[in-house]
């Protein structure tokens, strides 16, 4: 049995980099390469770092406990498709949440953090963004350079409609808030900035909107930050004092060690159990909490 070779923290800043700046796949294996000491073992890595979208679910799909469909609804973009999920069981009107993918589409992934959501009560629906780009596309490599050419405000339009599709629906109890990871957490802090109607947003890693966007904000927040995310959390103290001048009620929350995308459990490099189970708890407590 191969031993496994060495991955450094510069490795995955490299990936990072790669997936959020230059999506340039030859140029990043290139720098790998010579981080490794050779294409054989860059090749070994550059698997080990990104995420596995066949790893297992952590909820099944056929999981007798739910109920799943794919559903559409009207934006200013054209039809967009979602994933729905809620408990099969459930009688009376639940709270709703949009789940907000990262730059990679509505993968397996986020169909199984949609269901997780479902199953602690709520009705949660996960939209393709890449929905006016004929949807996601099987190659993660594709999907996330089609997030090259998106445009932003249609993509914060499309949320904006997500959020309205799942505060009409009779289902649900006319509270919704969303969580979104990478992308989606840049995204879910946009969508509380472009929501005056939206109850809660959790941003995990996420980006964050121009500092001047702050004050329009009348969700409560929670952000999830990795220690070892320099890139994004870069923006978060003109955030924090964005927030704070306008009076937003959020919790901002760091998870010191981790790497960015720790939640991602198809991730087996990036992702750290402790601190996304923390998160975790800590996201579903607040739902509860706010969407009631």
């Amino acid at each position: 049995m191969s031993a496994r070779p060495n991955i450094t923290q510069e490795m995955i800043r490299l990936y990072d980099e790669y997936m959020h700046l230059t999506l340039d796949r030859r140029g990043f294996m290139e720098k790998l390469t010579k981080l490794a000491g050779s294409a054989a073992a860059a090749a070994t890595i550059a698997p080990l770092i990104a995420a596995n979208k066949a790893a297992a679910a952590i909820v099944a799909p056929d999981d007798a406990r739910l109920t799943t469909a794919t559903v559409g609804f009207a934006s200013a973009a054209g039809e967009i498709r979602g994933y729905l999920a809620k408990p099969a069981a459930a009688t009376g009107r639940l709270p709703t949440v949009v789940v907000i993918h990262e730059n990679r589409g509505l993968n397996p992934h986020i169909q199984d953090v949609t269901r997780r959501v479902a199953l602690e009560g709520f009705v949660a629906m996960a939209p393709d963004f890449l929905s006016p780009q004929g949807g996601t596309p099987e190659d993660e490599n594709a999907a996330s350079q089609l997030f090259q050419s998106m445009d932003r405000a249609a993509a914060v339009g499309i949320a904006v409609a997500a959020a309205a599709y799942m505060r009409g629906r009779e289902d649900g109890n006319g509270n919704v808030g969303a969580v979104g990871f990478c992308w989606g957490g840049g995204m879910a802090n946009q969508l509380a900035v472009s929501d005056p109607d939206l109850r809660a947003a959790v941003a995990y890693y996420g980006p964050q909107p121009a500092a001047e966007e702050a004050a329009n904000i009348k969700a409560k927040l929670m952000l999830h930050y990795a220690g070892l995310d320099d890139r994004i959390n870069a923006g978060i103290a003109a955030y924090e004092e964005a927030l704070k001048a306008a009076g937003v009620d959020y919790e901002l929350f760091m998870y010191d060690g981790v790497n960015h995308a720790f939640n991602n459990d198809t991730s087996e490099l990036r992702y750290n159990k402790e601190a996304a189970d923390l998160a975790w708890s800590r996201t579903i407590e607040f739902f509860k909490k706010n969407l009631a």
